[in-house]
């Protein structure tokens, strides 16, 4: 599950799963949410593999959203489903979506950047957190 909420200028991103591996995919479908309002109309007929690696819980989330953006604005592709293993300090995903199209995809917000402001990621009593300002 996630939630947007508003923090100044930005946007913050709040995600609760109860696996690290479901915090991820969700953190992925947030960040989407904030970019297109229409997730749902979001067609998953190409898929990309993306590998990062990474130490910190919290900085691994922060190169995860990063590619993700960077994959909206280098080639307009927009993610609707992640499947998402991590195996010691590596993540591993398959991404699904389409290239926008501005017929069928209502753009909402354009983001700029993900920030490190406030960035956590932490097991809780029911799961896992993260939290996460993006610059729009």
């Amino acid at each position: 599950m996630y939630e947007v909420f508003e923090h100044t200028a930005d946007l913050g991103l709040r995600v609760r799963a109860a696996t690290k591996e479901e915090l991820f995919a969700e953190a992925g479908r947030g960040l989407m949410a904030m970019i297109v309002a229409n997730l749902d109309a979001v067609s998953p007929v190409q898929s990309r593999t993306l590998e990062i690696r990474g130490g910190d819980l919290s900085l691994l989330l922060f190169d995860w959203l990063n590619e993700l953006l960077y994959a909206f604005e280098a080639d307009k592709l927009l993610l609707s489903r992640f499947d998402v293993r991590l195996e010691g300090d590596t993540l591993r995903a398959v991404c699904w979506g389409e290239e926008m199209d501005p017929q069928r995809h209502v753009m909402e917000h354009e983001v700029k950047a993900i920030t490190y402001h406030q960035l956590r990621v932490e097991e809780t009593e029911g799961g896992w957190l993260a939290e996460v300002i993006v610059d729009i």
